[in-house]
């Protein structure tokens, strides 16, 4: 894997986590993606906002393979992660989506105990040699989840008996007891109250200290409070991509000043 050819348009190598280069995503005949170009800073969270439809939850599957599980779906251009290409045919999508965790828009809790639920991938990835150093990985990822304290006494009760914002913590929690580098979340808040939705924010904003985290919204004051970097995407492009300050007071692109000013959308 150590022979690949320096990349072109590679600028800030040691921050960039992710660079995707002229990525495109077909599904069928449909052109979902077209040539999107971006670098993704480590420990940040980048915020993809745009329309329903524009493609953001397409390109966010990108960085995963996700959209691997997809019959029709065919992805071309260089996903780099490291500077390692993920859709290189040496690399295991498994072993990938270990350290490209996702969370997703409704709560998914498998339907076991909430130590089950953390310790399922760790188990699968053999991170743990023994009960005792799995008990402190699932702990230590419901700490990182936000929600040790309030489990901590009924570890052996079902995820699925939680309630909603407690199901989405314990799935952030699953997400990193793989130790993934990359947080992947996809509207990680819209089926929750304002409360669960807040304190979710909260938690978002403490694991950009250790991971790059890379959110899709549909809500732009939750893409201007947790995120630093933010893109717009619109009808399957980029349309900008800079610091989340700047896109939503200085858009440089017309398109971007009417979505958040809502004529479009």
């Amino acid at each position: 894997m150590n022979d690949m050819r320096p990349i072109e348009r590679m600028t800030n190598t040691e921050a960039n986590k992710i660079t995707a280069q002229d990525v495109n995503v077909f599904y069928g005949d449909t052109h979902a993606i077209k040539d999107v170009n971006v670098d993704i800073e480590d420990k940040t969270v980048t915020a993809f906002i745009g329309p329903s439809g524009c493609g953001k939850s397409t390109f966010l599957r990108c960085l995963n393979r996700m959209n691997d599980t997809i019959d029709v779906a065919r992805v071309s251009g260089k996903i780099l992660l490291d500077d390692e290409d993920i859709y290189d045919k040496a690399v295991d999508p498994v072993q990938l989506r270990a350290k490209v965790g996702m969370v997703f828009q409704k709560p998914n809790p498998f339907p076991k105990s909430i130590y089950d639920n953390v310790a399922y991938g760790p188990k699968i990835h053999g991170l743990a040699r023994n009960k005792a150093e799995l008990d402190e990985i699932v702990e230590r990822a419901l700490r990182r989840g936000a929600i040790w304290d309030e489990v901590k006494d009924r570890l052996d009760a079902p995820g699925t008996g939680l309630s909603g914002g407690q199901q989405q913590r314990l799935c952030i929690a699953r997400a990193v007891a793989t130790e993934p580098e990359v947080l992947l979340m996809d509207e990680p808040c819209s089926a929750l109250d304002p409360i669960a939705t807040a304190q979710v924010e909260e938690l978002i904003d403490e694991l950009r200290q250790n991971y790059s985290v890379v959110i899709v919204t549909h809500s732009m004051q939750q893409a201007a409070r947790v995120s630093q970097k933010t893109a717009f995407f619109h009808l399957g492009s980029l349309v900008e991509f800079g610091e989340t300050g700047t896109i939503f007071t200085n858009p440089s692109d017309p398109r971007t000043e009417s979505y958040i000013t809502g004529r479009i959308g």
